[in-house]
């Protein structure tokens, strides 16, 4: 067996003191506290809409959930570290309260959201920004021993809209995340599942190169998050709209789960769950 799928020995994560097995194929739902991600069905702002949503999304399969409080869609304006805190920390308690068992991801780049989420109960912290954005939140994670997922991005600038470029993006993300693993790993952070950033600083052809690609990440040894759903590399590929493009989501959140990505961070849980049963069946 050659070492490009050698990968299962890396698949577990510390979650609160327990492990937690990222090698079976693990379901992240989507929940943006925000007026303006870029598919509005995700926006869920009132108590008794986000109780519902990660109620259903749960009963549908979900394994984790995915909250966030600012977008970072191309072009989004983002709010302000006090802005940001008032819209997640409801939710959580909402979901802590409710429903005890359910994993919570915190989508920020912020340390002081992270403390705060942190000190609230979520079990992991999921920057887009790779750290970079704001370096305190490094240290945050690692004091606390939550798994950080770690992004490939342009850091500052995760919102802006990329230019056609003549690099090797393959090659750039496996040279980013081994140093980043190694620069984490300094600050105490060992818990660590990587995300290529699909859409993140990167254009269309880009993304696919990534897809096409996607085994070779698998030389890194870390459990491997992917959030393509309806994302523009599909519906500006497809010259549709996000809300017209889960058939092009399915397709390739099918490809990587062949590919072996552990972590599905998905808008539509119950397609996703189906898809996982259907293609299980068949290995």
């Amino acid at each position: 067996m050659t070492k490009i799928h050698q990968f299962n020995q890396n698949q577990f994560i510390n979650l609160k003191g327990r492990l937690y097995d990222l090698s079976i194929p693990r379901i992240m739902g989507i929940i943006n506290v925000t007026p303006d991600s870029f598919f509005e069905d995700s926006r869920k702002i009132g108590e008794k809409v986000i109780l519902e949503t990660v109620e259903q999304m749960l009963n549908q399969g979900a394994d984790i959930i995915d909250i966030g409080g600012a977008s970072t869609r191309p072009n989004a304006i983002i709010p302000s570290t006090e802005e940001e805190i008032n819209r997640i920390l409801k939710p959580i308690q909402l979901i802590k309260k409710n429903f005890p068992q359910a994993i919570i991801s915190l989508d920020t780049m912020r340390g002081e959201v992270a403390r705060i989420g942190i000190e609230e109960g979520i079990e992991i912290i999921n920057d887009v920004s790779g750290g970079i954005y704001d370096k305190t939140i490094l240290d945050i994670v690692a004091k606390s021993k939550v798994p950080y997922i770690l992004t490939h991005s342009n850091g500052n600038e995760i919102n802006k809209v990329p230019l056609d470029s003549e690099r090797n993006i393959t090659t750039e993300i496996i040279s980013y995340f081994s140093n980043r693993i190694q620069d984490l790993k300094k600050v105490g952070i060992n818990d660590i599942i990587i995300d290529p950033g699909f859409g993140f600083d990167k254009s269309i052809s880009e993304n696919y190169e990534l897809v096409k690609n996607f085994e070779m990440l698998h030389l890194l040894e870390k459990p491997i998050l992917v959030g393509i759903s309806r994302k523009s590399m599909i519906y500006n590929k497809l010259k549709i709209s996000a809300n017209d493009s889960l058939n092009g989501t399915t397709a390739l959140h099918t490809l990587l789960y062949l590919k072996k990505a552990s972590i599905f961070r998905v808008h539509d849980i119950k397609e996703m769950n189906e898809l996982k049963e259907l293609l299980k069946a068949c290995s």
